[in-house]
């Protein structure tokens, strides 16, 4: 679960992570206002959308309006506002389309001595926390560890310890802070690691993370994901969440208890099991295709899932055909080809339908799908299936 920087300052003044006064707005008059109470001579204006790259961005329909802006009256801060409110910003991480902007945030502005990278993730190789910094602060980091990774630096921590003072210590030798700053970053890089594992976070990223001229250490950023799989520990955090940003099918698919992300390709794909759809996926691409989703109904899918699970891959306009490839396990070959029937009388299917079925009662399955009059291609194996389904897509 994604939230807004705006959001996640706020986490991190409750976590006793420094970070600066700001107000999120969502009309230019309050970006005034907002400006006037902050009582600074300058501030950022900033998009709150789910992306990065909001720096260097650019409104669709006015390519000099960026994603921040510094202003330094309250009538700067209120044209700032509404050049982004209501118009679609195209960053990096955002595709040519864009998202929406519909609130922006207006921070003070700071005097920033330095400019460094901080983020946090789950490396799964170690089963552990990584703290990661860098040099390189203020652009985009995927950029610093394809061409300088060795500007990156890296600590493991426990979570039930948290990062410890020596690994501080050695961080700040290698990004070449001391005095006064290395006071201000044993306080910040232990809070941060802190509050990364109390509220269940996937990931925790500030770009940039700027010293101050008085050597303090404070977050001009704020990236943060939480684990989906934890947020029954976190009631309250349900309430941070902006479904406007969020894809509509990947809500509705979530309510119906499938797993699925959208995807920019016109093979839709009906899987049970997460390894068997990135299979799917990967053999699809592998014959020339391009894979609309990532879906996964489980191992106990039935008609009713089934069913909402067409529902969703049809609904995509780019859409062009459906290879379903089932493993027969739990959910049977039976229960899968049942469901499939039901959903063509309850949903329709107007675009090729190429179907794999293997494992327990796959014959009896089969048998189902042959005497409906449901209009399919069999498919024998997944070379097989993903060779139809390309062609018949082509």
């Amino acid at each position: 679960m994604k939230i807004h920087e705006y959001q996640g300052k706020q986490l991190f003044r409750t976590a006793g992570v420094p970070v600066l006064e700001g107000h999120m707005v969502t009309t230019p008059d309050e970006a005034a206002a907002a400006y006037d109470k902050l009582g600074g001579k300058i501030a950022v204006v900033k998009a709150q959308i789910h992306a990065g790259g909001r720096g260097k961005g650019n409104v669709i329909d006015n390519p000099d309006q960026k994603g921040v802006v510094l202003v330094k009256s309250a009538e700067e801060a209120k044209a700032a506002a509404e050049g982004l409110l209501g118009n679609k910003l195209v960053t990096i991480q955002t595709g040519p389309e864009g998202q929406t902007v519909s609130k922006v945030f207006v921070e003070a502005g700071c005097d920033i001595a330095r400019e460094l990278y901080l983020g946090i993730v789950v490396d799964r190789g170690s089963s552990k926390p990584v703290l990661m910094v860098s040099t390189e602060g203020g652009v985009e980091i995927e950029t610093v560890a394809e061409e300088t990774p060795e500007l990156i630096f890296k600590e493991h921590f426990d979570p039930a310890i948290g990062l410890d003072g020596y690994q501080v210590r050695k961080l700040c030798k290698k990004l070449g802070i001391e005095g006064a700053a290395a006071k201000s970053a044993y306080k910040f890089m232990t809070a941060m690691c802190r509050f990364f594992v109390d509220f269940d976070c996937e990931m925790a990223e500030i770009n940039p993370l700027v010293i101050t001229g008085d050597g303090e250490m404070v977050a001009l950023d704020a990236k943060i994901i939480f684990d989906e799989n934890a947020m029954f520990r976190h009631k309250d955090l349900e309430e941070l969440r902006d479904l406007s940003e969020e894809e509509e099918s990947e809500m509705r698919a979530k309510k119906a208890g499938l797993s699925y992300v959208k995807l920019d390709g016109n093979i839709a794909c009906l899987v049970n099991g997460a390894g068997l759809a990135m299979s799917t996926m990967d053999i699809i691409k592998y014959h020339g295709g391009e894979p609309a989703n990532f879906l996964d109904v489980g191992g106990g899918a039935n008609a009713a899932q089934v069913t909402e699970a067409f529902r969703i891959l049809l609904s995509d306009p780019n859409c062009k055909g459906v290879l379903v490839n089932i493993f027969g396990g739990i959910a049977r070959c039976t229960t899968i080809a049942g469901a499939l029937i039901t959903a063509s009388k309850e949903v329709g299917f107007n675009v090729p339908l190429v179907v794999r079925l293997e494992g327990t009662e796959v014959e009896e399955g089969r048998k189902m799908l042959a005497e409906s009059d449901v209009d399919i291609i069999n498919a024998m194996d997944l070379t097989d299936a993903a060779k139809k389904i390309v062609a018949a897509t082509a």
